[in-house]
């Protein structure tokens, strides 16, 4: 009877972790599928997107300064906005949950995840879809708005005589650019809203915030504050380089920073598990490790 019953539990516990295994796996895949689609729609925009092709005034001065080199390059934006909260928020959930044995174990193909890769896949995977999704937010503005660069004349050196009397106050539609560089030719016309602002604001606003939650150090009481104003101002700095830099209008770095900041916020509170750390009375802080539906806690990151 003994021997009968164990292998009935065996059978059931075996069942059960091949449903879980399919869960867990189904559940990977769907938002492998989720980021994908976004990133997509994000790059048939930069590959096939056409912008709005909008007009302009002869007077208008601010379309007549120079072109000028980013500051804060591409490259740089990316490695720091995404290379930074990710290789943080990895090395905080090893520290914090390395030892940690609670909870139902997660198998995929018949291999166990340890407790930090599956919390790092989660924190990482939210971070990237809010990304992705402020990222997709400002192109369809970009390309339904095509708001022209302050640096339009300059790149474009449109065929219209802007010293003939009739041309002065009139609003050009029609116009042909002589320049013939035709990456600059598209970027000309996605001044709003900024991009970098937007990029920016969301991932150092957003790493903030996962610091508040997870960064715990009773040597420094302004430590971690001082990190997170660091990260901020970086955000600051990369705004400001926009405009003094000629990239964009001084609209559009406010409203690339709001969609940014707006994206961090919703996605803080409403998406991620970060808003429902609970906390001690002891002042220490435990974060909810959720597994299958059951919810167990925790120790945070501490250094």
């Amino acid at each position: 009877m003994e021997r009968n019953e164990r292998k009935t539990n065996s059978r059931t516990h075996s069942i059960t972790l091949d449903r879980d295994s399919k869960f867990l796996l189904r559940k990977v895949l769907m938002d492998f599928a989720v980021l994908f689609i976004v990133g997509f729609l994000i790059l048939a925009f930069y590959l096939w997107g056409a912008p709005y092709e909008r007009g302009f005034f002869c007077d208008d001065e601010t379309l007549k300064h120079p072109y000028k080199e980013s500051t804060v390059t591409n490259v740089m934006l990316y490695i720091i906005g995404l290379g930074l909260p990710v290789f943080t928020m990895c090395l905080a959930e090893w520290i914090r949950l390395r030892d940690y044995k609670g909870g139902r174990s997660r198998v995929i193909l018949g291999t166990e995840i340890p407790a930090w890769v599956w919390e790092a896949y989660r924190v990482i995977g939210v971070f990237l879809f809010g990304c992705a999704c402020q990222q997709l937010t400002t192109d369809v503005a970009k390309y339904t708005i095509g708001r022209l660069r302050p640096h339009f004349f300059e790149v474009c050196n449109p065929d219209i005589d802007c010293t003939l009397p009739e041309n002065r106050w009139r609003y050009i539609e029609k116009f042909t650019c002589l320049a013939e560089n035709k990456k600059l030719l598209k970027e000309m016309r996605l001044s709003f809203p900024s991009g970098h602002s937007s990029f920016s604001a969301y991932t150092m606003i957003y790493f903030a915030l996962y610091l508040q939650k997870r960064f715990v150090w009773r040597g420094s009481k302004l430590l971690r504050h001082f990190i997170q104003f660091v990260l901020i101002m970086m955000a600051w700095y990369t705004v400001m380089t926009r405009v003094s830099d000629y990239k964009h209008h001084w609209s559009d770095v406010l409203a690339g920073f709001s969609i940014g900041l707006l994206a961090a916020i919703v996605v803080y509170a409403f998406i991620s598990d970060l808003r429902k750390t609970s906390r001690r009375q002891n002042g220490c802080h435990d974060n909810e490790l959720t597994t299958n539906g059951t919810t167990r806690t925790a120790p945070s990151w501490q250094v």
